[in-house]
């Protein structure tokens, strides 16, 4: 969906303003940032608007964002951005939709080298919109909470776990979609 993209590149503009604002010292040009800053809040919110309105109005968007949003640490900015980013979420297995996404380690080994493994490539839209859900949801969700602290107590860098934090929330909403299960009955099992 164009309107999430929009929104993304709109966010995007306001972070790029927001840290000139803090490195600018003349008085002219930081009235022109908190302008065009104003300018860019009211256009996100234009775009919320309109992306809120489509949502309702498509049935089976509505109800793909309602059942992603039952987890805990997934809002609807997070599972508007996977079903409008991601459509392929909940028809492919948990290794290819891990790859499409760009969370899938990959190695790097050359001969007798034996490299890290490493995630690379994939939507990095939705990575960034899975970073943020896997921060919340380490806080909120039990079983990314008991995941990373399973990982921690293991040894594994903090980047690490929140990769792989990331890789288990994907699984688990494309596992819930493709069964068209909610989390309540996904958490019970």
């Amino acid at each position: 969906m164009q309107l999430v993209g929009r929104r993304r590149q709109l966010i995007d503009l306001r972070t790029m303003e927001s840290n000139r604002s803090q490195q600018t010292t003349a008085r002219a040009a930081q009235k022109s940032i908190r302008h065009v800053l104003r300018i860019l809040e009211k256009e996100i919110d234009q775009l919320e608007t309109e992306i809120a309105r489509f949502l309702q109005s498509d049935d089976d968007w509505r109800a793909k964002i309602e059942l992603l949003s039952t987890v805990p640490g997934v809002a609807k900015v997070t599972s508007a951005t996977l079903v409008a980013e991601l459509p392929e979420l909940g028809r492919l297995n948990r290794q290819a939709i891990a790859a499409l996404v760009g969370l899938a380690p990959f190695n790097d080994d050359s001969g007798r080298h034996r490299g890290t493994r490493r995630i690379a490539g994939g939507r990095s839209a939705v990575r960034h919109v899975l970073y943020m859900a896997a921060l919340s949801a380490r806080r909120c969700n039990p079983i990314i909470h008991a995941f990373a602290e399973r990982l921690a107590a293991q040894g594994k860098k903090p980047k690490v776990i929140i990769a792989a934090c990331m890789r288990k929330l994907l699984v688990i909403l494309n596992t819930m979609l493709k069964n068209n299960t909610s989390w309540k009955n996904l958490a019970v099992q």
